[in-house]
């Protein structure tokens, strides 16, 4: 799965946000997003399974695969309900 294209991730005064950069998406507002939300969403934009952005997790931060997984599952979910995801 991996980001639509249209949405760029921006750091602005220190914070992650998402926005929209075309007119063609109906996502019309912005996500902010934390350090490991920014580390996944770069990953997710050239593409990359649960398993490995789970794995990747594990391997950046040295957490639990439990941990990990759950993490990637939530994250993973709100952007998909947004509507960022393209699942190939």
């Amino acid at each position: 799965m991996k980001i639509k294209n249209g949405f760029v991730k921006k750091d602005v005064a220190g914070m992650h946000i998402v926005v929209g950069a075309d007119s063609s998406s109906d996502f019309d507002g912005i996500i902010t997003l934390n350090d490991t939300g920014a580390f996944m969403f770069d990953l997710l934009i050239s593409g990359i399974s649960e398993k490995e952005l789970a794995d990747r997790l594990v391997d950046e931060y040295e957490v639990e695969r439990e941990i990990a997984e759950a993490d990637t599952v939530a994250f993973i979910k709100k952007l998909d309900d947004a509507g960022l995801l393209e699942k190939e």
